[in-house]
């Protein structure tokens, strides 16, 4: 479990001008992924706990790391190639250099979200991605994904992943394959353990980048089936309407949708939706 305490612990003036100061955010995303938003969330005065709540890990199965590498091998015969996360799109980059010296032509790539989108851009192919969404139904509105009749594309993903992408263009015409190149895991923690961060580090808000973690989150809190009361209120935040509508499902009463999943996103909702909010109950 990694805690960082970060720059709310100025004091005088200096503190007070800081426009995170008052919040203390829990960041869940795996192990390395959130040190440049906790650096700048602590840069604005906030504080910053990290409870990784989802683990990534290259598959390993003989199986299907066989599977994969078939896929991969045949890349050429493909005419779009979609990655669902920058998991997939950084794992995914890795497999194609082992194999693809020289990118296939007439290949284009699809990212769900700018993050994933500025990953893949450091290959030379063209690389779409939706401008005012991060979900699945946004990529799916975009023209290159309409008319897909006969078409053969590539899905970078996690095993297990949600099936909407595949089953909408498959509708359409066009010949899916996974592409499954990681496994996800959900770390070992007690409620307890979790808990006990919580009111040591005075939380006021909660980053869950993904459906998954929000997932692992509730219920790692639950206790019978419920939230704990001392959580219901909380600040959470998530990367779309989707994804609010399970949090407020699952009892939360305030949730922010960021309206992505990336750093600058989810810094600029904290700063608009979070701090204002915080600081005003800290003051009565």
């Amino acid at each position: 479990m990694n805690v960082t305490a970060g720059a709310q612990q100025a004091t005088g003036d200096t503190a007070g001008l800081l426009p995170l100061a008052g919040l203390s955010v829990l960041l869940t995303r795996p192990a390395g992924q959130a040190d440049k938003l906790a650096a700048a969330i602590q840069s604005l005065g906030g504080r910053v706990t990290q409870l990784p709540l989802l683990a990534i890990e290259p598959i390993t199965e003989r199986a299907a790391v066989e599977r994969l590498k078939t896929f991969i091998m045949a890349l050429d015969n493909y005419d779009a190639a979609i990655f669902i996360s920058t998991n997939a799109a950084t794992l995914g980059l890795e497999w194609i250099d082992n194999y693809w010296p020289q990118l296939p032509v007439g290949l284009e790539a699809y990212a769900v979200g700018p993050g994933t989108a500025e990953i893949l851009r450091q290959l030379p192919w063209p690389v779409q991605c939706s401008d005012v969404g991060v979900t699945s139904e946004h990529l799916l509105a975009l023209p290159g994904l309409q008319d897909v009749a006969s078409k053969r594309i590539a899905l970078f993903r996690g095993q297990d992943g949600r099936e909407l992408l595949a089953e909408t263009l498959r509708e359409r015409g066009a010949r899916v394959d996974y592409l499954e190149i990681y496994q996800r895991r959900v770390p070992e923690y007690t409620r307890a353990m979790v808990m006990q961060q919580i009111h040591d580090n005075a939380i006021n808000a909660v980053v869950a980048t993904s459906q998954q973690i929000l997932d692992s989150f509730v219920t790692l809190v639950q206790a019978d089936g419920e939230l704990p009361e001392k959580l219901l209120g909380i600040c959470v935040v998530v990367p779309s309407q989707r994804v609010r509508e399970q949090a407020l499902a699952a009892g939360f009463q305030s949730v922010v949708d960021a309206g992505g999943a990336d750093d600058d996103t989810v810094l600029t909702s904290l700063q608009k939706n979070l701090a204002a909010s915080v600081n005003k109950k800290e003051a009565m």
